[in-house]
């Protein structure tokens, strides 16, 4: 009998003519001129072989109630969070929280993806099993991040752009045939420093570049330009800057015949500056973030996994609910890293004896923005630790 990995990880679709999609160019494109009458001009349809699964991709991690776990730190940063409970930055023990976390009973009731860092695509758990396996048979996706991170960019206001073009496209392909089956590249854009008009057509041109190559590569990309919450700013100068980025963003996906309907989006909430003395509430949040939305998305992209950006772990959930009070054009959930994982690491604290507990913790986080997915959080019952925030100015992925 095939094994659940090998239904999931099953290899592309041939797709036929009637299924051609127009103007895209995803994998190995077949080109074609054709007149649909003698005095008509010539247009160009390209074939995809992996357009269907694309689409299919896109739309099980976007499902109902679920959403991602991003768990793609690098071995770097995850040496700072295991050092936040005493551990040392070995591979054995990022091994055992990773497996913790991707073994949690259930989880998959919750989480529709995980975002896997390398070494972790291609590692056990420390029973011997796959990582990728364990993710298939609790029914989630297995993601990858591909960039390889953030450097200085010359010419602009002390601002960064992401690298990790050079070699992506044999590094995505190697990665599918590992199993992962969307990805992720996340680039920054600082409002303190400007931002340059420099810095944010980068920031777009890159996503936009990874874009077309993941899903050339058979991987749904994840598009991430996180606005940074460092900065004194009021929520209406967040909300003016994110409208620029993302009509940048958007307009070179489309320069470069990225399939809207294989994509998702990992945007900040549009909130104060961190240092803002004038808070936002969960209604003002989800005001200003949807009609950023309504604004710049268009409706073929299936879904909006925001980012928790350092908000604490209740703050990001309760954003999310008032998000989801009434019908939206795409799927609004969460793609949360130390918001899922904050209280779970702390109860574990690199103790074997309390991997069970710090799993209860991670489920009762998936369970909580899985209603919150859903519109029907309320936040009763919260631990205190659930409501520090978890911002860091000048954060480092």
């Amino acid at each position: 009998m095939a094994s659940a990995s090998a239904t999931l990880l099953k290899s592309s679709p041939i797709i036929d003519k009637s299924e051609w999609i127009k103007g895209q160019n995803l994998r190995h494109p077949s080109v074609c001129f054709v007149r649909s009458h003698p005095t008509s001009a010539a247009f160009t349809v390209r074939a995809s072989s992996y357009a269907d699964e694309l689409v299919k991709t896109a739309k099980t991690v976007a499902s109902p109630g679920r959403g991602i776990l991003a768990m793609d730190e690098s071995n770097a940063t995850c040496g700072k969070r295991l050092a936040s409970i005493g551990l040392e930055n070995t591979e054995a023990n990022r091994q055992a929280y990773r497996t913790l976390l991707v073994s949690a009973p259930g989880l998959g009731n919750y989480i529709s993806g995980a975002i896997l860092f390398e070494e972790t695509l291609y590692q056990s758990t420390i029973d011997g099993k796959k990582m990728v396996d364990v993710l298939v048979q609790q029914n989630i996706v297995p993601g990858i991040k591909v960039d390889k991170g953030l450097v200085p960019l010359p010419g602009s206001n002390n601002e960064s752009w992401c690298q990790g073009l050079d070699g992506l496209s044999s590094r995505t392909a190697a990665y599918y045939q590992q199993g992962a089956r969307f990805a992720k590249w996340r680039t920054v854009v600082s409002i303190p420093n400007g931002p340059s008009a420099l810095a944010v057509k980068e920031a777009a041109w890159g996503l936009a570049r990874y874009a077309a190559i993941s899903q050339d590569s058979g991987l749904v990309p994840i598009v991430e330009p996180e606005i940074l919450l460092d900065g004194d700013h009021g929520i209406d100068r967040t909300f003016e800057v994110a409208q620029k980025v993302w009509a940048e963003v958007f307009f070179y996906l489309a320069e470069n015949n990225v399939m809207f309907e294989g994509i998702l989006l990992k945007p900040s909430m549009v909130t104060p500056g961190a240092e803002c003395k004038d808070k936002a509430t969960p209604q003002q949040v989800a005001d200003y973030t949807l009609k950023l939305l309504h604004r710049r998305i268009p409706p073929a992209v299936p879904g909006i996994m925001f980012l928790s950006g350092g908000q604490s772990e209740v703050e990001a959930t309760l954003n999310l609910n008032a998000m989801n009070q009434s019908p939206n054009p795409w799927h609004v959930s969460f793609s949360y890293a130390r918001a899922l994982q904050n209280t779970c690491l702390k109860t574990w604290g690199g103790r074997p004896e309390n991997v069970k507990a710090a799993q209860d913790a991670l489920l009762v986080r998936a369970k909580a923005n899985s209603l919150a997915q859903l519109g029907k959080y309320t936040g009763e019952g919260e631990s205190e630790e659930a409501k520090k925030g978890m911002f860091v100015k000048g954060y480092v992925y």
